[in-house]
């Protein structure tokens, strides 16, 4: 009786398997999936076979090769250069923010005002940024002018110029900042209340508690956030040729000029050069999904 009462029941279970009705909530997602394919993983899939092929379409390395070129590793360089230095910066101040509005003692409305406008300037870029930043920081622009007219410090005068590593660098650190005010935010309300007080009841001073709690459970979440920013910075193209036009030789710049057209002109080599920046892209998210991986684990 048992066996039979066994298989009555995974009978039973199985026909109530097979009756249950199909879930439609995967349809939600179709348009996502739709999307990057069309969008990311189709001309990605392109570009990768297009770097090993001739102008005729034959199999070649040629363009591969012609990223050694000097002019092309300088590009590169100077784009990776770019990219650290506003990423850095960009997390340090980034970092001093968001703690200020998620555990300082500042105005209750000082967060949602925050946050609000870091998502706001986290997307602005593209040619209003540097228009913006050429009418407030070029050579007649409205601070600059009101320097020289005021305090009589002209800020050209010093060596500073806009159209040059540390102007583009200043303008990336508008939208470098605010991601990491968004990004960084949730990790610093993840810390747990319960562990400043363990570490104040054991005798701990606040900075013994950043170095050897907090620090630590936060050190993959900055240097994550820090890996996309990096990324962020080192595939914008429209501030930086906005901004700077081809005074600055950046990799994005160079691509875009080979894809586009000029005296220059080879496709298939703008091809090959978004393929590394693919690569150095591609590794730097790939460190930061899996440190922010490492982090959530103590954030849950």
């Amino acid at each position: 009786m048992t066996a039979l009462s066994d298989s009555a029941a995974a009978s039973g279970g199985a026909v109530r398997a097979r009756a249950r009705p199909m879930s439609w909530a995967w349809v939600g997602v179709v348009p996502f999936f739709v999307f990057a394919l069309m969008f990311l993983i189709l001309p990605t899939l392109y570009l990768v076979v297009g770097a090993f092929q001739d102008a005729q379409g034959n199999f070649t390395l040629a363009n591969i090769g012609k990223l050694l070129h000097p002019s092309i590793l300088s590009a590169y360089w100077i784009s990776i250069k770019v990219s650290t230095a506003s990423a850095v910066l960009g997390a340090a101040v980034g970092f001093f923010i968001a703690y200020a509005v998620v555990l300082g003692h500042v105005p209750r409305w000082m967060r949602p005002a925050v946050m609000t406008f870091s998502g706001v300037a986290s997307n602005f870029a593209g040619i209003p940024l540097a228009f913006a930043f050429l009418a407030t920081l070029g050579r007649t622009g409205l601070v600059t002018v009101l320097l020289v007219k005021y305090f009589g410090f002209n800020l050209y005068a010093t060596g500073f110029n806009l159209l040059s590593f540390w102007g583009l660098t200043l303008t990336y650190l508008y939208f470098q900042i605010p991601l990491m005010v968004l990004i960084l935010a949730p990790a610093l309300d993840g810390l747990k209340r319960e562990w400043r007080e363990a570490s104040s009841i054991l005798g701990a001073t606040g900075w013994q508690y950043w170095r050897h709690v907090a620090f630590p459970i936060l050190w993959p979440s900055i240097l994550g956030t820090t890996l996309l920013l990096f990324a962020n910075a080192f595939g914008a193209v429209a501030t930086a040729y906005a901004l700077t036009g081809s005074s600055l030789n950046i990799v994005t710049i160079l691509l875009y000029a080979q894809i586009r057209g000029d005296v220059l002109h080879d496709q298939n080599l703008g091809y090959a050069l978004a393929l590394g920046m693919i690569l150095i892209t591609g590794l730097s998210n790939g460190a930061y999904i899996w440190l922010r991986a490492r982090s959530e684990r103590w954030l849950r």
